[in-house]
């Protein structure tokens, strides 16, 4: 009778993750089907530049479309920029985090040469702004299921580790450098209206998700010994506990505080969630860690 319990236990959550996988793929492949509309109904008949490897991509695009008899599209160079990212994420990131970014890149390249490029609106700030907010919507949902749309997330968790600078550093160079090339080559009126995209779609990832690197969780819990171990069972973070106490209940509580980098957010919730329903977490941006904090995934 126990054993069949213990099974039914095991095949249960055995379904739950795998459902929990299938979802976290359905919102990856919307995520590449939103970032895929922005650039050809918005960005690209505006001659307005993405951010990332995806900006990359469309800048190299045109360059070779203006200045050379070849043609290659923004699709196709996405996915061979990619490559050597997803390569190196595989090696220094993690198997899992590099499957989704492999999915995402897989799935935009896709939808890229299924859509059409139309101009939706000759107005080249309607598409910057839409474009910005669609393609913003479709990363920070992404973000916000704990997968990535990859390219510059792999390639900037890697350089922050080598160095120990911030990852909003390389993707500030980066876009810099998107928009910076594209005012020298197109004119500065294509940089400007590029930059009003990245500010958009930057707006766009904050407010559903974050771009912040590492965050901090408060957890007030009864449960402590059990949210702890489900914690330390999927996380390699270490936590602080601090006895509270709820002022209207009078009850005894503690309260857990881990920190944690963006990418961990989404596994974090899911952990609390399924061990405490009840208990309350307060998330907030850090500006700094000191002291040790392990930077393996």
């Amino acid at each position: 009778m126990e054993n069949s319990k213990e099974s039914f236990k095991l095949s249960k959550v055995s379904n739950e993750t795998l459902w929990l996988e299938i979802r976290k793929i359905m919102i990856v492949i919307i995520g590449a089907a939103l970032n895929a509309v922005s650039l050809n109904l918005f960005l690209i008949p505006a001659n307005v530049f993405a951010s990332g490897f995806t900006g990359l991509a469309q800048l190299i695009s045109n360059i070779l479309a203006d200045f050379t008899p070849f043609f290659i599209s923004t699709g196709i160079l996405l996915l061979l920029l990619n490559i050597p990212a997803i390569i190196l994420g595989w090696l220094r990131v993690g198997k899992m985090f590099t499957i989704y970014s492999l999915v995402s890149v897989a799935f935009t390249t896709i939808f890229l040469s299924i859509i059409p490029v139309v101009e939706v609106s000759p107005d080249i700030l309607l598409n910057a702004v839409f474009g910005g907010v669609i393609a913003g919507t479709g990363v920070g949902f992404t973000l916000k299921w704990g997968a990535s749309t990859g390219g510059m997330d792999i390639i900037a968790m890697i350089l922050s580790r080598l160095n120990d600078k911030p990852v909003g550093i390389y993707f500030f160079t980066m876009n810099a450098g998107i928009i910076l090339a594209a005012s020298m080559i197109f004119g500065w009126e294509e940089g400007l209206y590029t930059l009003v995209t990245l500010y958009v779609s930057t707006r766009m990832i904050d407010a559903i998700h974050t771009r912040h690197e590492k965050l901090t969780a408060m957890i007030v819990t009864k449960k402590t010994s059990e949210v702890k171990q489900a914690i330390h069972d999927k996380l390699v973070r270490g936590i602080t506990i601090v006895p509270a106490r709820g002022a209207f209940t009078d009850e005894h509580k503690e309260m857990l505080i881990i920190v944690i980098t963006r990418y961990e957010l989404f596994e974090l919730e899911r952990i609390i969630h399924k061990v405490d329903p009840h208990a309350f977490t307060n998330v907030l941006q850090t500006a700094g860690v000191f002291g040790f904090f392990r930077k393996e995934e």
